[in-house]
C-alpha cells in the first residue's frame, strides 16, 4: 500500500511520529490499523477541537481533585478545611463525570463516513 503527503500533512506525520518514538511510516502503519480495527474512530477537526478541549478539561479537573485530596491528608487539620476541600472534590468529581458524558456524547454525535 503507497500513502502519499503533502509537505504540511507528511510534517505533521513525521512529529506524531516523533513524539512516540517512531518512525513516520511505523507510525502511519499503526494509525492505518487502528482505523481498521476501530480502535481509532476518525472524526472532523471541529469535533477533534472540541474532544481535544474536553480532555484537557479532564485533565484539569482530576488534578484539581488530587490536590484537594493532599490538602485534607498533609498537615493539621484547620477549622472547616476538610468540610470545605470535601465539598470542593465533590463538585470536581461531579465536574469530571459530566465532561466524561460530554465526551461520548460528541463522540456519538459524529456523522458517518461516507
Amino acid at each position: 500500500m503507497n500513502l502519499s503527503f503533502n509537505d504540511a500533512e507528511l510534517e505533521v506525520v513525521r512529529l506524531a511520529a516523533g513524539r512516540e518514538g517512531m518512525s513516520p511510516v511505523s507510525w502511519a502503519g499503526r494509525q492505518v490499523m487502528a482505523v481498521a480495527q476501530h480502535v481509532l474512530v476518525p472524526v472532523s477537526r471541529d469535533a477533534g477541537d472540541v474532544l481535544r478541549e474536553l480532555v484537557q478539561a479532564r485533565v484539569h479537573l482530576r488534578e484539581t481533585v488530587t490536590a484537594l485530596r493532599a490538602l485534607t491528608a498533609d498537615g493539621p487539620p484547620v477549622a472547616g478545611l476538610a468540610e470545605t476541600a470535601a465539598t470542593v472534590v465533590a463538585q470536581a468529581l461531579g465536574a469530571v463525570a459530566r465532561v466524561d458524558e460530554g465526551t461520548v456524547q460528541v463522540m456519538r454525535e459524529r456523522r458517518p463516513r461516507s
